[in-house]
């Protein structure tokens, strides 16, 4: 975080402007409408300006900016088209300890002032910490429009029965209910059709009838591979209603940092060496404890909670005792690792199918049938299989898989350090080893991993790709009869 927000109230204290043209005018303009005492400092005003001035809504320092203006103000603002003046400002509201806006100068400012949507009392600002304020435009500009007018008048109202609220919903979970209520119920319905009689008559009726005990529940949500753009809405409701998140390790701080702030955060993920069955014991015990207490849970799991998650197994150990739930599905790891890497898993000319499969069992042959996982013209993506690639290679090749198959492996999927390394069955051992692959990775074994070399999109390619040919018009796999994925 570059910059720290703050909302400062300025209602009644003195604030300086340095300069008096168009852009000072605009600045003074914001500053009274936050209700601050506005004194302008310089040699000529613009009429809007000089009006105000003859209106006594502000005060006017006539000349050149001296040291002196800022003896009994509390915010400063240099807004004149002179940088040596500007600095000179900068430099003495410092010398004070004082904060400081130079006006499109970040290297000069001590604060920046954002952009702002202003549903009153509900205030919104963006900053790109001074250095794209036209981004900061366009945001303002697309947030304008998701917000309704009536959202001012709501917030007003809850803080009007602010008091009252809180005697009459004392636990924190129900007063969060009421609220969620309050806020897409019939209250804010009446406000958006300009009744507030009828709004606050149905507050006061709410808050007359008797709250009901809260009931926990937890909802099992799929958090991607690490993206957040990859979250679906549902899941990021979740996360903003959530009390308490357990996340596993591979959740990222990304998708965590978009979770509600005051929500507790376990850490719940296995790690190496670990009695992992004590482990899912724990998170058991934790979500039917937490949900019992009333508490609204969200179980956040990488990529989707039913492939290789143990989601069932949390489900049925919810059900058994009795705790509401529901399911949010997540992107799982091997359709994101394999768009974000341009391979096309079941592209028609390559793959008639696709599988996936778990490698932490891959030393035991029988637990996986490598006959149909090394079959051609077939997809077989590896969940979790860093660890396990040698046997891996080994149990392909001894099952059929020809050593010149294209592999990938894709290191921190969709996330900013994503790394792909390409290679084939006979090659990549000692390429991982030389480039230092480590878990999270995920492997694509099968001849649809060469859509690659031209659908590539996403961070960065570590080798290049092994050359694979089309298949000749004669044994064409699209050549079948196609039948498109009814999705």
């Amino acid at each position: 975080m570059t910059l720290f927000p703050i909302f400062t109230d300025l209602k009644g204290r003195s604030v300086l402007v340095v300069g008096g043209g168009v852009v000072a005018t605009r600045k003074t303009q914001a500053l009274l409408e936050a209700g601050a005492a506005v004194v302008v400092g310089a040699p000529a005003l613009t009429p809007s300006l000089q009006g105000w001035v003859q209106s006594g809504r502000i005060v006017h320092l006539s000349g050149t900016f001296e040291a002196t203006w800022l003896d009994a103000v509390w915010l400063v603002v240099a807004a004149t088209d002179d940088r040596t003046v500007n600095e000179t400002v900068s430099q003495a509201a410092s010398a004070r300890k004082m904060f400081c806006n130079v006006v499109d100068d970040p290297a000069l400012s001590s604060f920046q002032v954002p952009s702002i949507v202003d549903r009153s009392p509900l205030v919104i600002a963006i900053s790109s910490s001074g250095v794209a304020p036209v981004l900061a435009r366009r945001l303002r500009e697309r947030i304008e429009s998701l917000f309704d007018q009536s959202l001012g008048a709501l917030a007003a109202l809850a803080h009007q029965f602010r008091p009252q609220i809180k005697a009459s919903r004392p636990e924190m979970g129900g007063r969060r209910a009421f609220y969620d209520w309050l806020l897409d119920g019939p209250v804010a319905q009446a406000l958006r059709q300009s009744r507030p009689d009828d709004a606050e008559r149905a507050l006061s009726e709410a808050l007359a009838t008797p709250a009901s005990p809260p009931i926990g529940s937890v909802v099992l949500v799929g958090a991607g591979p690490g993206d957040p753009g990859l979250l679906t809405l549902k899941a990021l409701r979740a996360l903003n209603e959530a009390d308490v998140i357990l996340f596993d390790k591979l959740v990222s701080p990304a998708v965590l940092s978009l979770a509600r702030r005051d929500a507790e955060q376990i850490s719940v993920g296995k790690h190496p060496g670990e009695d992992h069955h004590a482990t899912q014991a724990r998170i058991h015990n934790l979500m039917v404890d937490h949900a019992k207490a009333g508490q609204r849970v969200v179980r956040l799991k990488g990529g989707d909670p039913f492939i290789f998650g143990r989601g069932g197994e949390e489900l049925a150990h919810l059900a058994a005792h009795g705790i509401r739930f529901e399911v949010v599905p997540g992107i799982t790891a091997a359709l994101a690792c394999a768009a974000y890497s341009g391979i096309s898993l079941t592209h028609r000319d390559f793959a008639q199918s696709v599988v996936f499969a778990t490698a932490h069992c891959a030393k035991q042959e029988n637990e996986l049938d490598w006959h149909a996982l090394a079959r051609p013209h077939q997809t077989a993506v590896f969940y979790m299989g860093v660890s396990q690639l040698d046997t891996l290679i080994a149990q392909l090749l001894r099952h059929g898989r020809a050593p010149d198959t294209p592999i990938a492996i894709i290191e921190n999927g969709t996330r900013p350090e994503q790394r792909v390394l390409h290679a084939t069955l006979t090659t990549v051992s000692s390429l991982a080893h030389e480039h230092h692959i480590k878990a999270p990775a995920l492997l694509i074994v099968g001849e649809a991993v060469s859509t690659a070399a031209t659908l590539h999109w996403f961070g960065q390619v570590l080798t290049g790709l092994p050359a694979i040919s089309r298949p000749s018009a004669a044994f064409r796999i699209s050549d079948r009869p196609h039948h498109p994925d009814p999705a």
